[in-house]
């Protein structure tokens, strides 16, 4: 059949995989570095890929392509959602950790041991999949990068029993509102806690995470905690 779908143009693209990350039927994929139709019926011709393409080289065509198959779509977006994620660095592999209880804190000073709390592999919001299986009824922690060096209780009183994601507002290109926006509108997050830097440049977190969730059509609960360059709670 003729139809309205998406065409990439390889050579404008970029690699910054955003378009993948914004299609919610898996038509995108990677593939040597540079996005790619994978499947003509996953593709609904809605466009929405094309609004998060940095370098415009994604737009319409009408051809002949295979109708859009919404129960193969389905089928395939669960299929992902139990195998690991990679993009073609084995230190990008989403998966979660499962840990043995931790000692209670007097143990833990006695024995002079740390135990980290992190409960999922990757951490970079620019790196970790929107819809990994970990994220499904997870309370959330959004976190400035600066944040875990500044506080030295980090672990224990942000990141225990959390799912942890951390940036850099002013270093990491780009705004990180689209990507949280996905994450909350595909999966039951329980709730959000943001840990900022008191420097001004970190409201750009702050600032993402109050857009996602005015964008992503869900009531969520969340907080805002600050962390002074000295490694103080500012505020709660």
């Amino acid at each position: 059949m003729i139809r309205k779908i998406i065409q990439i143009d390889v050579e404008k693209c970029n690699g910054c995989s955003l378009c993948a990350e914004a299609c919610h039927e898996g038509a995108i994929g990677m593939i040597d570095g540079k996005a790619v139709l994978l499947r003509d019926d996953y593709c609904d011709g809605l466009g929405d890929c094309l609004p998060v393409c940095p370098t415009n080289a994604i737009s319409f065509v009408e051809r002949e392509a295979l109708e859009y198959n919404e129960s193969e779509v389905k089928r395939n977006m669960e299929k992902k959602k139990t195998e690991e994620f990679a993009c073609g660095c084995p230190g990008t592999n989403a998966k979660a950790i499962v840990r043995n209880p931790s000692p209670a804190p007097e143990a833990t000073r006695l024995n002079q041991a740390t135990v980290s709390q992190l409960n999922q592999w990757p951490v970079q919001i620019k790196l970790v999949p929107t819809n990994a299986p970990y994220f499904e009824g997870a309370k959330l922690l959004i976190a400035a990068d600066c944040t875990a060096y500044a506080y030295a209780n980090f672990h224990e009183e942000f990141i225990r029993g959390k799912i942890a994601l951390i940036g850099c507002p002013k270093l990491d290109e780009g705004d990180y509102a689209e990507k949280v926006t996905e994450i909350f509108r595909q999966n039951s997050i329980k709730s959000v806690t943001v840990v900022r830097m008191e420097v001004p440049c970190c409201g750009g977190i702050e600032n993402a995470v109050m857009h996602a969730l005015q964008n992503c059509g869900k009531m969520i609960q969340w907080q805002v905690v600050t962390i002074t360059t000295d490694g103080k709670i500012l505020e709660r």
